[in-house]
């Protein structure tokens, strides 16, 4: 699993207009007076950039992908104090916890396993760590102008989705309720805010770029249908709006109160 810097760069504007703003307040103010964070598959460190203004004080970050390149272009990217650490994320034994205050990860989770996220959950619940866990996608995809194939597409999508991405069988589009779930009985309080992409003919590269993953990955799960779609709604790119579903979640160990509504 991997993603190029210039994909996550362009996809940025949109994940930042989508975070739910109560819940990244509410993951500032839990990473507390003097933050330490580490961050889980950092990519360019658009999470740092999503925290910054919303922090008690500048924090310490410690940014965890098993992308050299990722972490290097993350670190020059901030200001803040940061330390890289590139760690194989199925071992969970290796992530830089102590002295942390709060653990984030971003568009990473729908990746992931049902275990991984029991053995994350585990290893959080030992050391009272709180997890914001952002832009989790929930297989949910509107598209304007609407196309007979939209169904189809989205169905054969959310089934790749599922696939093992690295980390075991894939959550994909059930990513938020497990987690919900798998944290919940864990013994944490999970706050849970829907986070969609809202994208119209200004976001038309995003756009673009969407589309052609989201066409490849469903003709890989048997949509036949998929390359016309493509077509058809690449030729619509100066009008097409889509509504992308994701759920941001914050889950607090006991104890740890919230300013969030």
């Amino acid at each position: 699993m991997g993603f190029s810097a210039t994909w996550l760069s362009l996809r940025e504007p949109a994940d930042h207009a989508a975070r739910d703003a109560a819940l990244l307040a509410a993951a500032a103010k839990a990473a507390g007076a003097a933050p330490v964070i580490v961050d889980l598959g950092c990519g360019t460190g658009s999470t740092i950039r999503a925290l910054a203004n919303h922090l008690q004080q500048p924090a310490a970050w410690r940014l965890v992908d098993n992308d050299a390149d990722l972490l290097e272009h993350a670190a020059r990217a901030t200001e803040d104090h940061v330390t890289t650490h590139r760690i194989d994320l199925r071992d969970l034994d290796t992530l830089p916890l102590d002295g942390a205050s709060l653990v984030t990860a971003s568009a990473l989770l729908d990746l992931c396993s049902r275990d991984w996220v029991q053995r994350l959950a585990e290893r959080l619940a030992a050391q009272t760590l709180p997890f914001y866990a952002a832009l989790n996608y929930n297989g949910a995809m509107q598209w304007s102008p609407v196309d007979p194939s939209d169904d189809a597409v989205t169905q054969a999508f959310n089934r790749h989705q599922r696939g093992d991405k690295g980390f075991g069988p894939a959550l994909g589009a059930d990513s938020a309720d497990a987690i919900a779930e798998v944290f919940s009985a864990a013994g944490f309080k999970v706050l849970q805010a829907d986070s969609p992409w809202q994208l119209g003919p200004a976001e038309a590269d995003l756009q673009r770029e969407l589309l052609t993953g989201i066409a490849g990955a469903a003709a890989e799960a048997g949509a036949d249908v998929s390359d016309r779609w493509l077509q058809t709604r690449i030729g619509a790119l100066a009008e097409a709006r889509c509504r992308i579903g994701h759920r941001d979640l914050l889950a607090l160990p006991p104890g740890m109160e919230t300013g969030a509504a």
